[in-house]
């Protein structure tokens, strides 16, 4: 044998040229910095397996459903999260249009569950459900992954524990969410300990919109209300 490694050139469609030149503006133009924290699951578990027992099959909440809730609430909580750099201006939003980040044959495409601040948590389910048959059949239109204020994008059901996300612009945020894990940590019991299950997430911001402080404020109100589930319910 020679030794050479032969190429194989693939020619990039046009949603592949379109992911590496929106990806690759965003790197070169928006300053990213990443906060990481951890979210303890239990009552969020609890509550999903509530819910979806009482839906006796007619639907299947999944976390994704909660996450895009609770960042939903945390935006309006924090509203200078749920903006954009405009270069004149900063666009700041009245509601959270939340786009999620899914893998297809033809790479990655976020459509946009919008105004999920006004949603149930059943609704937001049931457009996730459709939206994602959508992108794998490749039949979403534009308006239903062009847009969005905010991004999620989860790779725990890939056994990632933790990374980060490149933003979604011109949006200034994303939260990047690793796979809920056992893990022991302290307790007032007989043992000293119990067994939790957590999951890290990670805020990537734009710093020309997002201070440290107000990514902080935003991650600190996400958490909130994924560890005090109920609240969503209200």
């Amino acid at each position: 044998s020679s030794g050479i490694n032969a190429e194989w050139p693939l020619r990039p469609g046009n949603m592949r040229k379109a992911i590496a030149k929106r990806l690759t503006s965003s790197k070169q133009e928006i300053p990213h910095y990443y906060l990481t924290i951890e979210v303890v699951l239990d009552d969020l578990l609890s509550v999903r397996s509530q819910l979806n027992k009482e839906g006796a099959g007619n639907f299947k909440l999944s976390v994704t459903d909660f996450l895009i809730k609770a960042s939903s609430k945390a935006l309006l909580d924090v509203p200078a999260a749920n903006s954009q750099w405009a270069d004149t201006c900063i666009k700041q939003f009245h509601n959270a249009d939340i786009s999620v980040a899914v893998a297809t044959d033809n790479g990655l495409i976020t459509p946009i569950v919008y105004t999920a601040n006004n949603k149930g948590l059943k609704q937001i389910n049931s457009d996730m459900s459709e939206l994602k048959s959508k992108a794998a059949e490749g039949k979403l239109k534009p308006h239903e992954f062009q847009g969005g204020t905010f991004t999620i994008s989860n790779l725990g059901m890939m056994g990632i524990q933790q990374f980060t996300a490149v933003i979604n612009p011109p949006q200034s945020c994303i939260l990047a969410v690793g796979a809920p894990q056992k893990k022991m940590v302290p307790a007032d019991n007989e043992k000293g300990f119990e067994i939790k299950t957590v999951m890290n997430v990670s805020l990537s911001c734009d710093h020309r919109v997002v201070d440290g402080a107000v990514g902080s404020q935003w991650l600190d109100s996400f958490k909130g209300y994924l560890e005090k589930p109920l609240n969503l319910l209200l």
